[in-house]
């Protein structure tokens, strides 16, 4: 059987990638593709591996259910993953005899804590607090804090797992975790998130530190919260380190940050037109979302010559046909960021736009999809409408906002798209790059800043390239992000032990 060794793809050899399955996936036939072969013989024999392949996911994915269960995000997360890397580990059986896959779907360490506080009105209110210190073979954890009704440990475990790979596609020396509380920001007075913000932080201080975990901000942590954890923190441990990111730039934060995660999917999502020949100048561009990611998202798109027409909340849409032009994307960043209030409101002042209450806006015709607001906001039935209308990029700019099924949809369109642990890794990237200024107590520049994320976000998609193109020149993002992700991580943990 011939092998053609680790990291090398159909591509480099010259035959298709169903050849390439024939001729390195673990059947111990003995068979020249290069010669000719009975046609039928060569599918039944196609099928026969791709059945094997179906088999192994299969048992790996009934043993993390019976492990891990009710945790429908975490499955979903790991079922993606497992299923493109499995081609890969059964070439390379060093990867499959360390258990490596195994190993990093369980985290390294779990911890969950009580968070008690006081309200407003004098009440005792109690949330729950987790941190998931997922692995840590090429660097302290690292990864994001949210605060949200919706948050329990199967959603912050597939946001972990997920965070391992995105931070080793970085390049940065960063292992993976996130953490967070089921409690809810919105609607509470700055008082009442502050005293929540110092109870989380009293229980978490014991389990981070600049070279142990270095927390973030996520979906209702912004820069709000990151000074009142970062104040206890300080305040507990009598220390001024960089033990969060995201901080203010009067404390040690980075230029860029707040714009990282929005702007790295726009630089992503223009690398994957320009080898089609194309960019985002006169494109029509959906964005779901309002938030953080979402906004840069909308002003990085505009500043390259593209009309957003969309953007929403989890009320709502907008669709604006004029496109939210620097004017209206101020007045976006002045209601969400400053007044907290709905997307609603946007429609209510311009009249070009139009609301839809309870709906997502992926009904709409356009060019490229820019999903920004939160995990399994797209459906099979959404991708459908996606591709019947148009859409021919989709780059995600929220953690794994698509399904399982919605993401067969797209690949069998062939159209472009990137997974969230590819495009939008430009906020975890600059999150590196603000503990690299800590370490050094410099502050860089915001011109220095943008060109350290784009020529990230530029290495980020050549990995994915490099591993997910295949024989006729269409690049499977997913297999590329989940190969190139894995790779880096797996041989750590391998030169590092049992551990």
């Amino acid at each position: 059987m011939r092998q053609y060794g680790l990291g090398r793809t159909p591509k480099s050899v010259g035959i298709s990638p169903k050849k390439y399955l024939l001729n390195t996936v673990f059947l111990p036939l003995e068979i020249n593709l290069c010669c000719p072969i009975n046609k039928d013989k060569n599918n039944i024999i196609y099928n026969q591996i791709m059945a094997n392949i179906e088999a192994e996911v299969n048992e790996f994915m009934t043993k993390i259910i019976a492990k891990n269960p009710g945790e429908s995000e975490f499955h979903q997360a790991v079922k993606e993953v497992v299923t493109s890397l499995m081609p890969y580990i059964i070439e390379n059986p060093k990867y499959k005899t360390a258990k490596i896959l195994e190993r990093m779907a369980e985290p390294e360490r779990t911890i969950i804590f009580r968070v008690p506080w006081m309200d407003d009105k004098g009440n005792i209110q109690i949330n729950r607090g987790f941190r998931i210190e997922m692995n840590s073979a090429i660097g302290p954890y690292k990864g994001g804090l949210r605060f949200h009704p919706t948050v329990n440990l199967g959603v912050l475990k597939f946001l972990a797992f997920e965070q391992v790979l995105k931070n080793s596609l970085t390049t940065l020396p960063m292992g993976g975790g996130k953490g967070g509380s089921d409690f809810d920001p919105k609607g509470k007075s700055d008082a009442e998130v502050m005293r929540f913000c110092q109870s989380f932080m009293t229980e978490l201080q014991r389990h981070i530190g600049p070279d142990t975990d270095v927390p973030a901000g996520d979906i209702g942590v912004g820069g709000r919260e990151i000074g009142y954890l970062f104040g206890q923190y300080k305040r507990l441990r009598n220390e001024f380190t960089g033990v969060l990111t995201g901080k203010g730039l009067g404390w040690g934060g980075s230029l860029i940050r707040p714009e990282a995660t929005g702007y790295g999917v726009v630089y992503f999502a223009a690398e994957m037109l320009a080898t089609q020949g194309k960019d985002f100048n006169g494109k029509t561009v959906l964005v779901s979302g309002s938030g953080n990611v979402a906004q840069y998202a909308v002003q990085k798109a505009t500043q390259l010559g593209a009309k957003v027409v969309t953007m929403s909340d989890s009320n709502g849409y907008i669709y604006d046909a004029d496109g939210i032009d620097a004017e209206k994307f101020a007045y976006v960043q002045e209601l969400k960021n400053v007044r907290r209030g709905r997307i609603k409101e946007y429609a209510d002042k311009y009249p070009s736009a139009k609301y839809f209450e309870g709906e997502r806006p992926w009904g709409v015709k356009a060019d490229i999809a820019l999903p920004c607001a939160t995990q399994n906001e797209i459906n099979e039935e959404d991708a459908k409408k996606l591709i019947a209308n148009g859409i021919f990029c989709i780059a995600e700019g929220a953690n794994m906002p698509s399904t399982n099924e919605a993401i067969a949809v797209y690949q069998k369109a062939r159209i472009l798209y990137a997974p969230g642990k590819a495009s939008n890794a430009g906020g975890v990237a600059t999150s590196g790059l603000e503990m690299t200024q800590n370490s050094e107590r410099l502050a860089w520049t915001r011109e220095e800043v943008d060109a350290k994320l784009h020529q990230i976000m530029i290495g980020i998609h050549n990995t994915c390239v490099k591993y997910g193109k295949e024989a006729d020149g269409h690049i499977d993002y997913v297999k590329g992000a989940n190969i190139g992700g894995f790779v880096k991580v797996a041989d750590a943990m391998m030169d590092q032990g049992l551990v």
